[in-house]
């Protein structure tokens, strides 16, 4: 019975109405975008960025461990909990890389 009314002609066609409104909604986004002279980012800039991120972690980690080595008031549980987002943002960073050139090496060695 549910599947019946899941699958009739109205439900399906209010699907459809339903797709295509989000559909022109989102194509409606990305025309306002270009037509304000945004510039879209591409996969160098997006790889750019996300160095950037994991290079300013692992110097706030490293500053704060030395702030905690120093003496100065830094509870403890900040530095371990900073120095495991370091390490967790440099290990992803490194999947990604090893992801990337598996799909290089991949690709160099499709027959043509």
């Amino acid at each position: 019975m549910m599947i019946e009314k899941a699958t009739s002609s109205a439900n399906i066609q209010s699907m459809l109405q339903t797709l295509r409104a989000h559909q022109s909604q989102a194509a409606g986004g990305l025309q306002d975008a270009d037509a304000q002279g945004v510039e879209k980012a591409g996969f160098g800039d997006a790889i750019k960025s996300m160095l950037n991120q994991v290079n300013e972690t692992q110097q706030s980690s490293r500053n704060l461990a030395e702030s905690y080595e120093r003496g100065e008031d830094v509870p403890l549980t900040d530095v371990v909990l900073a120095m495991q987002k370091s390490s967790l943002s440099f290990e992803a960073t490194l999947q990604v890389r090893n992801k990337v050139l598996k799909a290089y090496e991949d690709i160099l060695n499709m027959p043509v």
